[in-house]
């Protein structure tokens, strides 16, 4: 009984050993831009287990990785109202530009890339053992009129500019 035991459980070390390592994985990115410019962004998102783990023993912290991220490429500190290990919800001020002629406001968002995501993973000593994919399986921005410009899997999404109706 006990070699059968260990039968089972070195197949099942093998076969954990030969499959294919699955990473975080971006399912969606919602932008919501308000009329001034500041944004609600929400992100849903797949942990790997090694992942998980990385977060769990506080080797990685999503919260301060997400905040550090969007800190560098905005003019204001951004504020991470929520992160778990599935989703993220983030307050960005002063995201998009907004100039008004004529009585008509127009907001101008920036491009956004994901490139620089791989550069922080390839940082950990996990990143070996993982193939993130960072690109959105969707992207949305919508617009205080309810306009909507949406992606799908782009890691660079372009920067866009709406004259709100």
């Amino acid at each position: 009984m006990k070699k059968i035991f260990l039968v089972i459980t070195g197949l099942i070390v093998m076969a954990c050993a030969v499959m294919p390592a699955s990473a975080f994985t971006m399912k969606s990115l919602s932008i919501t831009v308000s009329g001034n410019g500041d944004a609600q962004v929400d992100m849903n998102y797949d942990l790997s287990f090694v992942e998980q783990s990385a977060v769990f023993f506080r080797i990685a912290d999503p919260v301060e990785e997400l905040k550090s991220a969007f800190d560098s490429e905005s003019r204001q500190p951004v504020t991470v109202t929520q992160a778990t290990s599935s989703s993220a919800h983030v307050v960005i001020p002063s995201f998009a530009s907004v100039t008004t002629t004529g009585g008509k406001s127009t907001i101008t968002t920036p491009s956004l890339s994901f490139e620089r995501a791989q550069d922080v993973l390839n940082s950990y000593w996990f990143a070996p053992l993982v193939s993130p994919d960072f690109s959105p399986a969707v992207t949305t921005v919508t617009f205080p009129d309810g306009y909507v410009a949406a992606w799908y899997d782009q890691i660079t999404i372009p920067s866009v500019s709406h004259t709100l109706s």
